[in-house]
């Protein structure tokens, strides 16, 4: 069954046919729509196109605005910055790149699945010599609180 818009432009379409005028439409359609009718200057708008001579009752084709930041050459740049330097905020790299800081967001998360992790950019997965690496950090530092030794500072 087509939707109630488009049912609604089918039987004022109907009405225009039968010479009906706006007004009369608009009331007609009121009774049969109730709260649901089309509000009276889309009917008046829809009543004007098929008198005009209109036979389509969908909506015309709008163009939406291209999205031209999501390029394959702006990904590798913020590729390569965020290897450069995994500290970078998004708004650092949107400025960089002049782009959108969403896009810069999406860019990172979405193509590069990365996720900002402590303050600095990550892939998603890590490999399994990174999580060894982690973990064996993360084992030594517990040992070291329990111990009550100087903290110890490792390098990444």
């Amino acid at each position: 069954m087509p939707d109630e818009k488009i049912e609604q432009r089918i039987n004022l379409k109907f009405l225009v046919k039968l010479g009906k005028s706006a007004t009369e439409s608009f009331n007609l359609l009121t009774e049969v729509y109730g709260d649901s009718v089309l509000s009276r200057p889309r009917v008046f708008e829809w009543h004007k196109r098929f008198r005009e001579g209109r036979e389509e009752v969908e909506d015309n084709q709008r163009v939406g605005r291209p999205c031209s930041s999501k390029t394959n050459d702006n990904i590798s740049k913020i590729n390569e910055i965020v290897r450069k330097d995994r500290c970078l905020s998004i708004r650092m790299i949107a400025e960089m790149v002049n782009i959108d800081k969403e896009t810069v967001r999406q860019i990172l998360h979405d193509e590069l699945n990365m996720t900002k992790v402590c303050a600095k950019i990550v892939p998603k997965n890590l490999t399994p010599e990174q999580f060894f690496l982690t973990k064996l950090r993360d084992r030594i530092a517990l040992a070291d609180r329990k111990s009550g030794l100087p903290k110890i500072v490792y390098p990444v």
